[in-house]
Order: structure tokens, then sequence, then C-alpha cells
């Protein structure tokens, strides 16, 4: 909303679980409310809407696998279907656990098929597939592929709302260091992934590719049939999370780390949650390059 705002745009910004009361600027909607959907689009009338809401946490979705298909897939096909039938454009955003993250594989380009590893994963992959079928069909004698865009990222970071570290997997490792401090002498270690490689990327940044996206997208409608419908973008940048956790702790908050582990969920039988993360799901950029769209990032450390 910011990043619209600050150009420009006229914005209507919606929420569910944090639209508290009737002074917030948002919107409260209920993505499973097929007819509220409706009622918003028609009476918003938006040329574009970004569709950044879903069940993101992996465990969860682990867990109850049909709630996640409603929220990431099913609800994902209702807006792209009433978004197509009004003639808005769609930016829908995903998630670089689309793919494997097997070692060598990554960097991967928007065109390379999907073979997620967990249940979030397969639910966001199966919300691009809905995009893609709910928004490619003919419109004034024209393809519709352009209506519908899917723009993949990878793990984030930003200013958390209320000052709560569980709404952003970084924010939660510093979370992470200061119960560290507080832990006794023969207290068990808490335990930090040094498996997977992650690539932190802000969330102002996002949203400014988000504003390029939707400006070169409305431009001319009939030139944006010949633009891609996939997109990636992605900081170069690229940690384990004990490898963030190490950094902030020595390098910005002057704070020991001995009560904190490298660990490995693959070598760890005990390991028994069954979500399966990707090693290595690293996104190419270029076809943002290609299409005229600056894939700069702010710098990790310095942003912290």
């Amino acid at each position: 909303m910011k990043s619209f705002s600050n150009v420009g745009w006229k914005t209507v910004g919606t929420g569910f679980s944090r639209v508290q009361n009737s002074s917030t600027s948002l919107l409260r909607l209920d993505l499973l409310d097929h007819s509220a959907i409706e009622k918003a689009l028609d009476n918003i009338i938006p040329n574009v809407v970004v569709h950044c809401a879903a069940n993101r946490f992996p465990d969860s979705c682990t867990s109850d696998p049909v709630s996640a298909a409603a929220f990431n897939t099913e609800a994902t096909r209702c807006l792209a279907k009433e978004c197509n039938q009004r003639g808005i454009i769609l930016i829908y955003i995903s998630t670089d656990y689309v793919f494997s993250g097997k070692r060598g594989e990554a960097p991967y380009k928007p065109s390379d098929p999907t073979n997620p590893t967990n249940i979030y994963g397969k639910t966001k992959a199966d919300g691009e597939q809905a995009v893609l079928e709910e928004t490619g069909g003919i419109r004034d004698g024209h393809s519709n592929r352009s209506l519908g865009i899917i723009l993949r990222i990878p793990l984030l970071y930003g200013h958390c709302e209320e000052n709560d570290p569980s709404k952003s997997a970084v924010h939660s490792l510093i979370d992470t260091i200061w119960k560290a401090q507080s832990l006794k002498e023969g207290d068990a270690k808490l335990r930090v992934d040094n498996y997977a490689l992650r690539y932190p990327t802000a969330t102002e940044d996002v949203g400014r590719v988000c504003v390029d996206i939707a400006k070169l997208y409305t431009q001319d409608k009939n030139e944006a049939q010949n633009l891609p419908s996939i997109l990636h973008f992605s900081s170069e940048t690229c940690y384990t999370k004990y490898g963030m956790v190490k950094l902030f702790a020595e390098d910005i908050l002057g704070l020991p780390i001995d009560n904190i582990e490298q660990w490995d969920p693959t070598q760890d039988e005990e390991a028994s949650d069954g979500t399966v993360r990707p090693y290595d799901s690293h996104l190419d950029t270029q076809v943002l390059k290609d299409i005229g769209i600056s894939v700069a990032t702010q710098d990790f450390i310095g942003w912290w």
C-alpha cells in the first residue's frame, strides 16, 4: 500500500485477523468469503489487485493441508476468476518454495517446471495454476493472459507491525538470540537451521517491483499481451538462518551465541514435523530485467 500510495496511486488495503476495529485504514475482508470478494471488487473497481494473503507457514500447511489448500489455492482461484471477469489485472504473490531446491538446480527460471517438496509449496503452485487457468481465456478478441501475473519471491524481511517477531521469519531470529541470553547452564541449546540457503529480500523492494509491474502492464493492455505471466524477484545475498543469527549477534547486537547451535534437519532423525525445506531455491531475475524493471535490492546488513 505504501509503495503504491507514495507514487500517487489510489489504494485500498484489505486484511482480516489484523483488522481489529472500524477505525483502521484497512478494509476487513475474509479471503474465504466469495460474495464479500465480489462485493469489494464491485465497490472499489480497481485497475490492479495485488494478492498477498495466504497461509505462509510451512509447518501449519503440513499439519492442516485442507485449510492450506482453501486459503492458498481455492481462494486464489476465486479472486482470479472475479478479477478476470471484470478486466482487472491480478498480481499474485507466490514463493520460491514452488521449486524442489535440490542441489545443483538453482537458480530457477520462470519457465522451469515446479516441483514443491512440501504442502505449502504445493498449494502455492496450485494457486499459480489457478491464476493461469482463470485468466487464460479470450476477452474482447485478445488473449487475456496478461491479466494474471505471478510474482515469485523468497524469504522476506521488513518492518513488523505491533513489534511481533512471529510475523517475520527473519525477525524471529533476533528473538532467538535474545532468548539464548537467558538460558542457564545445563539448559538445552537453541537450534537454528544451517542447511537451507536463503536470499532475504526487503518488503519495500518487493513493493516497488509490484508498482513497476502494475505501471508496465497497465500502460497498454494490447502490448501487455506480449509480456510474460511469470516473474521472479530476489536479492542475490545468500545466508543460512544460522548465518543470519551469527551476523546479527556478532556484527550488530554484540551478543554471544554460545547457547545457539547449528542444525541440519536432513541429518536429524528426530525431526518429525514432516515439512521438507528446499536446500537452494534461488530465483533467476533475468526476465524482470528483460522487461525493463530494476532488480536492485537494499543492502541486508545496512537495513538492519
